[in-house]
């Protein structure tokens, strides 16, 4: 038994010696605790979104924000499967973070889920027309954004894939049916058709099983043109679509460059990777104390055009030289 000042001497260190590893770690947690919280809530797919990511990231720390130093970003995907939206957005918004950032479709579910946690947006759509916002310039409430638009370049599109085949007189696109920014699209399309004399063949894709049928018909019918429609469904399975229009030697305009880096023949539209570092930008200046009702909805005013010769040698064409002098980026 150890005489009562020994016991009393260990008991005291014991003590000082727990209080310091306690005092080591306190603030680390407390320093963790401290910083804010951003939810990322999107409609789609991890897999889909390295690049976005990267550039989100980057557009945080131009805004003076580093992932782990001073900020949290906890993630949830809805993997499309759209149905899921809601209940997922609320318990994103049951976590109670600083800001949330969305694709189009996450975002319409965060903003019914909340009126005071501010969402900031990415999205190649309408952002009054789907009801986001109530005016770019003056948004209102807690929502506020960029758009990359993407949606309303499809008559642009079109007109650049029938410069490239144009002896094709119908030309097929398929589309993510029954969102406003898919069907306003549509609506593009076939006004630019019929003013072009071209007849355009609608192919709906609701689920990834449809995704291969639509390249069967497409087949049989032999066509020689394909239009692949904007939205977040399409984009994120750019990758099975653009190596069914390989197999199927099927020449095919996307909305994006992502596809045309998959091995697609070409793609025209806004950068979505600026968009997302642009997000990148406002998220940091909502966490510097600006309102999101403050900020106008940013319009990306960069586009990009790209053609993938490697591609188009695989399907025998050759590219018309004014489409090629036009090209921002050429993939060899």
């Amino acid at each position: 038994m150890l005489p009562p000042e020994l016991g009393a001497d260990m008991r005291r260190r014991e003590f000082i010696t727990l209080f310091g590893g306690v005092a080591a770690i306190w603030p680390l947690t407390a320093l963790a605790q401290a910083m804010p919280v951003i939810w990322y809530f999107n409609s789609g797919k991890s897999s889909a979104q390295t690049n976005h990511l990267a550039a989100f990231r980057q557009g945080l720390k131009e805004a003076g924000f580093a992932e782990g130093e001073n900020v949290v970003i906890q993630f949830r995907w809805g993997e499309n499967q759209f149905d899921l939206l809601p209940a997922l957005a609320s318990e994103v918004v049951a976590n109670q973070p600083a800001i949330i950032v969305s694709n189009t479709l996450a975002a319409l579910q965060a903003k019914t889920a909340t009126t005071t946690i501010p969402i900031v947006f990415t999205t190649g759509s309408d952002p009054v027309r789907d009801g986001l916002v109530t005016s770019l310039n003056r948004p209102d409430g807690n929502v506020t954004g960029v758009v990359f638009i993407s949606g309303t370049l499809g008559a642009k599109r079109l007109e650049l894939l029938r410069q490239f085949v144009p002896t094709a007189t119908t030309i097929a696109m398929l589309v993510y049916p029954n969102s406003s920014e898919t069907e306003a699209e549509r609506r593009d399309v076939q006004a630019a058709a019929q003013a072009m004399g071209l007849t355009v063949a609608f192919l709906d894709i609701g689920s990834v099983s449809d995704i291969e049928a639509v390249f069967a018909t497409l087949t049989s019918r032999s066509t020689r043109a394909l239009l692949v429609g904007t939205g977040p469904f399409l984009f994120n399975n750019r990758e099975l679509i653009v190596a069914l229009a390989a197999r199927h030697a099927i020449p095919a305009m996307y909305s994006q460059r992502e596809s045309s880096e998959a091995g697609g023949l070409m793609s025209y539209g806004a950068s979505l990777s600026d968009a997302h570092r642009q997000a990148g930008i406002y998220v940091g200046r909502i966490l510097k104390g600006q309102k999101p009702a403050d900020l106008p909805v940013m319009q990306s005013t960069k586009f990009e055009f790209v053609i993938n010769l490697k591609t188009a040698k695989a399907l025998n064409l050759e590219v018309p030289p004014k489409l090629l002098a036009l090209t921002d980026e050429v993939i060899e």
